[in-house]
């Protein structure tokens, strides 16, 4: 099962030959949602609030339904369970988002780290994982966290 979900995101072929690409927007949603995950679990604590926030986020910015937002969230976690690093789903972003929709994503995760209504050391140390990952200036990574604390 890992193995297919990882051919899934990585647009690989299966034992068969059969091609198992994904369109780009389903890679790009594991991605994105893989890296919500992670964040949310990096404090070893995943909220209610949190939860609730990945959904709504994942519903707007992919336009998705529930029942879609579900599936992927399922999908991201069986593949955070078994990915090897973070440059498994910040490749996949860099691949598809320029600057300005990175910066998005990385107020995004942001806004879920202030979803609790309190900032982990955990947490601050992944966000500038992620910000390197994403090829992104640390003073990008240090003005979405102003701009959502700003919110």
């Amino acid at each position: 099962m890992i193995d297919y979900i990882k051919n899934l995101i990585l647009g690989k072929e299966n034992s068969e030959g059969q091609s198992m690409i994904v369109e780009d927007e389903k890679r790009l949603q594991i991605a994105t949602c893989a890296l919500f995950l992670e964040l949310a679990h990096s404090d070893d604590e995943f909220t209610v609030e949190e939860e609730e926030f990945i959904k709504s986020t994942m519903k707007e910015k992919f336009n998705l339904d529930d029942e879609t937002v579900a599936e992927l969230i399922d999908l991201s976690i069986q593949q955070t369970k078994h990915s090897v690093s973070l440059y498994e789903f910040t490749e996949i972003i860099n691949e598809h988002f320029n600057n300005h929709s990175k910066y998005e994503i990385l107020k995004n995760l942001w806004r879920l780290v202030f979803a609790d209504g309190k900032l982990d050391a955990y947490e601050e140390h992944f966000m500038r994982k992620i910000s390197g990952n994403l090829k992104m200036e640390h003073s990008d990574m240090i003005a979405s966290k102003m701009e959502v604390k700003a919110e």
